[in-house]
């Protein structure tokens, strides 16, 4: 299979583990070796500022810690955006167009002018080699195209209805498929 890096993974309905209900996944890495992405809709209540202050001038709205998944929650990963998708950004390790990851480490005073906001995950979700493959196979997720906006939304609560609504056809209709099907 092809790299998947920087498509998302949209949870389908019939994905019951509660870390990944009606989650958006942005695959950071995908190799034969495994795959590694963060969840996009999942903000928690912690401010960046409470845990990375020098970074929060940064943070896109809600400037809140995201839970990336359940692979170590301890550990953090940031996603960026550049304000321009030609050029090297010091600092920057592109993962598709505009987006990017940071090394939190370092100074973010040098980034500001380059990078247009980040996110920042902790934790991150994680697969072996061909564990992805056989969930997608499987029918636990979707494959699709993101746009550079998806992974810094001001709603991200919105960002799974609002993915499967921009798809044609039947699968626009997941979008309103309900959360419990018993309540239907």
């Amino acid at each position: 299979m092809a790299s998947m890096t920087g498509q998302l993974l949209v949870a389908t309905p019939t994905l019951k583990d509660p870390n990944f209900d009606r989650t958006v996944v942005l695959l950071v890495a995908h190799e034969a070796g495994g795959a590694l992405g963060v969840v996009l809709n999942r903000a928690t209540e912690v401010p960046v500022a409470e845990v990375l202050g020098g970074w929060s001038s940064l943070a896109r709205e809600p400037s809140v810690l995201f839970e990336g998944g359940p692979v170590q929650p301890e550990s953090a990963i940031c996603l960026a955006r550049t304000r321009t998708q030609t050029g090297r950004v010091k600092g920057f390790h592109r993962i598709a167009g505009p987006l990017g990851t940071v090394d939190l480490s370092t100074d973010p005073g040098p980034l500001a002018e380059s990078i247009s906001g980040i996110r920042v995950f902790a934790g991150y979700s994680g697969w072996s080699a061909g564990q992805l493959e056989e969930e997608i196979n499987a029918g636990s997720w979707f494959v699709l195209e993101g746009l550079p906006d998806d992974p810094f939304m001001a709603r991200p609560d919105d960002l799974w209805p609002m993915v499967l609504r921009r798809q044609r056809g039947m699968m626009a209709a997941v979008a309103h498929f309900p959360a419990d099907v018993s309540m239907n």
